[in-house]
């Protein structure tokens, strides 16, 4: 009896052919990132044009400067939300590692020792965070808008509302004020992070259960993936990266406060979504993030330097948020229409 099975040799199916080829770079392309990046090369020109002293090195410096805490913690923060998860209390941790930093310096302690306290705080905060969202299954929501509270609510009981002066001999205050090639410290540490995120992203086992579990969870589940186990790491990275943020800003500040970051993590959410990473999961983009965190640090940064009242900048700020994140929603809208124009494949 003869096989009726299909050669081995020969031409491919059709439909096996299809799913062998590989996606175009446009197919490939996170539209709304794209999207973006483009209106944060006009925000550019336009405090180019509007403000002398916005095009310089030592405005760009400073820009990068600012813009770097938002960047690291934005860099964790996409894999959170990529998650499906959800992180309020990174402004909370940056302020409760900048002020008790900044009292165990005080209280004699060595900078390495500091520096070693500082990551683990914050790591601990997040892996806490992690903890009762994923194994006590209480929404991230919920529990880091407690950890938001609590952990502000402990960094003003100790200092007593007051900031913590930091020596400016010391190795951890001269971290603040290092410069490498005319970019602060601060800088080439957040670049460093966004190098790193890329890669934990896109190229590694985590990045991808992170991905499959914001878009699928019960699917990765069911291929034998620890879900709870990803899920904690996630927001113990974003709990580590708070902790170098509020290393770096007590170092450059040259002080320790537990009213720091206020506010920070709407800043650091907006920099995420803007970038292009959805916040029902499932889709991240650490490039994304850089261009989103670069958008709002240069609209602050180019307001301030127009002279604009500091009353208006947060109307004006928000003003362009929403209808920047319009933008970001409508990416794939207008992305098909750029896709017509420019006759991409």
């Amino acid at each position: 009896m003869t096989a009726t099975t299909a050669p081995a040799t020969g031409a491919p199916a059709p439909a096996v052919a299809r799913l062998a080829q590989q996606r175009s770079w446009w197919e490939r392309t996170n539209k709304a990132t794209l999207v973006m990046a483009g209106v944060t090369l006009l925000v550019f020109v336009f405090f180019s044009l509007a403000s002398d002293n916005f095009l310089t090195f030592g405005n760009v410096s400073n820009l990068a400067t600012q813009v770097a805490p938002a960047l690291i913690v934005g860099v964790a923060m996409t894999f959170v939300i990529t998650a499906g998860q959800i992180d309020l209390s990174v402004g909370s941790i940056v302020a409760f590692v900048s002020a008790t930093c900044a009292q165990l310096l005080v209280a004699g302690w060595d900078s390495s020792l500091v520096f070693l306290a500082g990551l683990a705080m914050g790591l601990g905060w997040g892996l806490v965070n992690g903890w009762f969202t994923a194994y006590q299954r209480i929404p991230a929501f919920i529990v880091t808008l407690a950890t938001l509270s609590v952990v502000r609510g402990l960094a003003l009981f100790t200092t007593e509302g007051f900031s913590v002066p930091i020596e400016s001999w010391t190795a951890f205050a001269r971290l603040g004020s290092a410069r490498w090639f005319g970019l602060s410290s601060s800088a080439w540490i957040a670049l460093g992070f966004a190098v790193v995120g890329v890669v934990l992203l896109h190229h590694t086992r985590f990045g991808q259960y992170v991905i499959g579990i914001g878009s699928a969870e019960e699917s990765v589940r069911r291929a034998g993936v620890n879900v709870r186990l990803v899920k904690m790491a996630a927001l113990g990275f974003s709990g580590l990266a708070a902790g170098v943020a509020g290393i770096l800003i007590a170092a450059r500040l040259g002080s320790g406060s537990a009213n720091a970051a206020q506010g920070f993590e709407l800043t650091v959410i907006a920099a995420v979504v803007l970038g292009g990473t959805s916040l029902l999961g499932g889709r991240g983009t650490i490039v994304g993030t850089l261009i989103g965190a670069v958008l709002t640090g240069l609209i602050a940064n180019g307001l301030t330097l127009m002279s604009v009242s500091p009353y208006l900048t947060p109307i004006i700020t928000g003003t362009v948020l929403v209808v920047v994140i319009w933008v970001n929603l409508r990416g794939a809208d207008l992305g098909s229409v750029l896709r017509k124009l420019t006759g991409a494949r």
